[in-house]
């Protein structure tokens, strides 16, 4: 990790980044600017807004587009040479990729990764110096703690095959930072289940220094976020209790958006009642609503996640076509009722949704139908505008109804980053509709194309660095 890590020292003022192509000439000023600047509450606070920026800046480009543009539920309008994550589309990515999803996912990533370790390492000390804000930095800790938790879990969700890809996950994960490295550092990978390991911690840990801080907004972690991480780490990892035991914490302390509150928190940047965590976008980047737009969209729904919508009242159908009927994705199109000036996109990473559909597909593996059933039916239901008594689905027969719950999760969570990992953690095949544009249709599990290599300038400068099958 020697290049990654070296290149990624970073120093985040408030929103400002000081980074360099070169450690060598910034790990002097780091060595003493950094703990400088940690020296002070001011320093602690202010370095909270760049990390979550960071974190941001990963989730409204690559990262955030590369699950659904891999998956098998849109098409790319356009596939000329050059165009937009036409590599992941067509699976030919390959290490030297350094200024596509290949090289920004691990560089992004890794960015945020740096700005929450500095958070955790240097405010430990700010307790002994300023006891009587010991709570407002356990806060901010517990923050950084979920966002380093979530960039593990990232990270290796696109670098190493999914947690049950070996029956003990030794297979080789991600390489699990703890602290910004020394200019000496050739960190290696540690394997699946040590990356997993450190997710967890972290994000139990996080729920212990949240303490009783109450729920702030879906703009800032906090104990439910983390909640609802450990579901869907659990989720990953098959531990069906868990998956019951944290979804069923966050389920009994949030309510899902309905009706137009639904349709609003995507299209008139209202945060929803649902939302859990969520990232904000004023002032940033707007690439998301660039290769969504309603005009001349480069992803576009396919047929075959239309054709999952049998109910042409569903709610999400509303999100996946226009007015004249035509499919585009409209999760990321602001109406004309907010100011220009204003628009901006704020990618969903928790919603109480996904929380749902985690505990149903737990509890359906616990052979306890009637809850799955119920669960998915809380779904069905408010995108029907119809109460759960009112929903039927065949509740007699695990496989009937384990379909049902990945048709579900499938149109519920479309573009919203779920839908090649949902396909690789369940051991399913990729299958695309036979009319895709795409040169590949199908990628039989296991594969070695399900995750991305590792950027080659790492391998060049780090001799610890193993590379992923290709």
């Amino acid at each position: 990790m020697k290049k990654l890590y070296k290149s990624i020292l970073v120093l985040i003022l408030s929103t400002v980044t000081i980074q360099s192509c070169n450690f060598l000439e910034v790990d002097p000023i780091g060595k003493t600017t950094i703990p400088k600047f940690f020296s002070d509450m001011e320093g602690l606070r202010a370095s909270l807004p760049g990390t979550y920026s960071e974190v941001y800046n990963y989730y409204s480009t690559e990262f955030y587009k590369y699950p659904d543009v891999a998956g098998n539920m849109l098409y790319l309008n356009g596939i000329g040479t050059g165009a937009d994550m036409v590599n992941q589309f067509n699976y030919t990515f390959t290490p030297e990729n350094e200024t596509e999803a290949v090289g920004y996912i691990w560089r992004k990533i890794y960015v945020a990764m740096a700005n929450a370790n500095n958070i955790i390492e240097y405010s430990p000390a700010l307790e002994e110096k300023f006891p009587t804000h010991i709570q407002e930095i356990k806060f901010i800790r517990a923050q950084a703690l979920f966002i380093r938790a979530l960039s593990h879990f990232d990270l290796v969700r696109v670098y190493a095959q999914p947690y049950n890809f070996t029956a003990d996950a030794s297979h080789i994960g991600v390489p699990v930072l703890l602290k910004t490295p020394g200019p000496s550092s050739n960190l290696g990978r540690n394997s699946v289940k040590e990356t997993y390991d450190q997710i967890e911690k972290d994000l139990k840990l996080s729920i212990v220094e949240f303490g009783t801080n109450p729920f702030k907004d879906a703009y800032h972690a906090s104990k439910k976020a983390s909640e609802a991480l450990l579901s869907r780490v659990y989720l990953y990892k098959e531990q069906w209790d868990s998956v019951i035991k944290y979804s069923s914490l966050v389920i009994a302390n949030t309510n899902l958006s309905t009706g137009t509150d639904y349709t609003d928190m995507y299209n008139k940047m209202a945060p929803g009642v649902e939302s859990i965590f969520r990232l904000n976008g004023l002032k940033k980047s707007t690439t998301l609503g660039k290769f969504y737009n309603s005009q001349t969209p480069i992803y576009i729904p396919s047929d075959t996640l239309i054709s999952l919508f049998d109910n042409p009242s569903d709610i999400r159908l509303s999100l996946l076509k226009n007015s004249e009927g035509k499919p585009i994705c409209l999760k990321y199109y602001i109406t004309s009722q907010v100011a220009e000036i204003d628009k901006h996109y704020d990618p969903f990473v928790l919603r109480l949704s996904e929380i749902y559909l985690n505990r149903a597909e737990a509890y359906l593996n616990k052979n306890m139908l009637a809850e799955a059933a119920a669960d998915v039916k809380q779904i069905i239901a408010r995108a029907y505008g119809k109460t759960p008594a009112e929903i039927t689905i065949d509740e007699s027969s695990k496989e009937a109804l384990g379909a049902v719950i990945v048709k579900e999760r499938t149109k519920e969570l479309c573009f919203e980053a779920h839908n090649l990992f949902d396909i690789t953690r369940q051991k399913r095949s990729l299958i695309r509709e036979s009319k895709t544009n795409s040169t590949l249709k199908k990628l039989t599990y296991p594969n070695n194309k399900f995750i991305l290599p590792i950027p080659q300038t790492e391998l060049n400068a780090n001799p610890n660095m193993v590379q992923n099958p290709l």
